[in-house]
């Protein structure tokens, strides 16, 4: 009698904690970095940007060359451990250096100081892409492919507890009445919680995660059901993908860039948009994003189980379908009324459900195609796309905003989004076939 596969849930939770860290610490870096560069260093915007997309630019061949490693990295901890291990340690050291600097450069105006700050900003951004991949990919490492879905579905939930955690921090800490007309910020108190945050989320990998025997196991689940196993064996003993298999492979890449192009451009670029168009406060308009987060939190869970039924692709399917309906009903909307009205609202929490869908089934279709022994290297390959295209996105979406009309943005983004609708058509692997064939329930055995 075949057992009937379930996902542990808290070893899963237990290996988020990683990806709630790294979040956790890109929500500060996002938040805090713009306001250090032009405050204390006052650097104008265009060169502040500049350097607030060299992470994305730097995650272009970082994350697919860590990943790759990680792969063959045989150490006792594991395959991805040591990569986190010492990933998160020189983030840490060198993290707790920027408001040190900071406030150095404001009590004394050097160009040494402002030098090094910089240097120890991309210090911390390669240390960070060191172990994204490595983190992320440790949940498929230790998860059957049939259940990725609904693990991938808990580890994005750990990441936006991350962020929420930072927020509720930062608000705590920094209130306006501290920060407002303040000629000075003194960040330090909350590097130094977030890097508490980063140490104990390492610890509880360390102690709480058995990455080698929960491997094995994974290892051996696989082979035992040689046919969830896309790859072919050739006369060189060698396992390789068939040609139908890379196809979908290429068409998933180019509708994981496609559809980050469409979402992208409209969080980059919404708050400008609606202060523009709808004479939008940034506090109402950030509402509007943060109840898009909501709605993508509130469903991450329900994707998962979606695509434990009606399979990954249908469901990235509807996701593509309902966010590009989402942005041309805001467009129309647009036509129709020069302000905004609180039924939007209603809106954005469909474009976070849509992302929702999207967004927990596309990385467990990536690796999916992929043999075992290569989760880091296609999980870069995942993140590679997904960074081209939020470098290419605000850039674009930008240029026919400034060049031609604000009212450009959504159409923009509908756009790209039906166009990786087309590409998805193409994509014939990667679902949860076995999964499907074993009846497997959505979450009615997660424990």
């Amino acid at each position: 009698m075949e057992t009937k596969l379930k996902l542990n849930t808290w070893q899963t939770v237990r290996v988020g904690f990683a990806f709630l860290a790294i979040l956790a610490f890109w929500q500060m870096y996002n938040n805090v970095i713009p306001l250090i560069l032009t405050k204390t260093f006052h650097m104008d915007k265009s060169l502040s940007g500049l350097i607030m997309a060299a992470d994305n630019v730097l995650a272009l061949f970082l994350l697919p060359l860590f990943g790759g490693l990680s792969d063959r990295c045989n150490a006792k901890l594991g395959k991805r451990r040591p990569f986190i291990l010492g990933g998160t340690l020189a983030a840490v050291c060198l993290m707790l250096l920027i408001p040190l600097l900071d406030n150095a450069y404001y009590e004394n105006p050097r160009t040494l100081t402002k030098v090094l700050f910089v240097c120890v900003l991309g210090g911390v951004l390669v240390a960070m892409g060191t172990y994204r991949s490595p983190a992320v990919a440790l949940m498929p490492d230790v998860t059957p492919k049939p259940l990725r879905s609904k693990g991938n579905a808990v580890i994005n939930l750990m990441g936006a507890l991350g962020g929420i955690i930072y927020l509720v921090i930062a608000k705590c800490m920094y209130p306006s009445e501290r920060t407002q007309d303040a000629p000075h910020v003194d960040y330090f108190p909350l590097f130094l919680v977030v890097a508490g945050i980063m140490i104990l989320s390492l610890v509880v990998l360390l102690l709480f995660v058995n990455e080698v025997k929960l491997n094995a196991e994974m290892l051996a689940y696989e082979a035992a059901h040689p046919e969830e196993n896309l790859a072919v064996e050739t006369a060189e003993h060698k396992e390789v993908l068939p040609k139908d298999v890379k196809k979908s492979l290429v068409f998933l890449l180019f509708s994981i860039a496609l559809w980050y192009m469409g979402y992208n451009a409209m969080e980059t670029w919404f708050t400008t948009y609606a202060d523009a168009v709808w004479n939008l406060g940034l506090g109402d308009a950030s509402l509007c994003l943060t109840v898009a987060t909501g709605g993508a939190v509130i469903c991450f869970l329900p994707a998962g189980a979606a695509a434990g039924r009606i399979g990954r692709r249908k469901t990235i399917l509807c996701g593509v379908l309902l966010l590009a309906a989402c942005f041309c009903t805001a467009f129309v909307y647009t036509l129709l009324f020069q302000e905004f009205h609180s039924p939007l609202y209603i809106l954005f929490f469909l474009v976070g459900a849509a992302w929702a869908m999207i967004n927990v089934n596309s990385l467990p279709m990536v690796l999916e195609m992929c043999r075992g022994s290569e989760v880091g290297r296609f999980t870069g390959f995942y993140y590679t796309f997904s960074m081209i295209a939020q470098v290419a996105a605000p850039i674009c979406a930008g240029a026919l905003m400034e060049h031609f009309s604000y009212m450009t943005l959504f159409p923009f983004c509908a756009v790209f989004v039906l166009l990786s609708l087309v590409t998805m058509l193409f994509v014939r692997h990667g679902d949860t076939k076995a999964a499907v064939k074993r009846g497997l329930e959505a979450f009615e055995d997660m424990e």
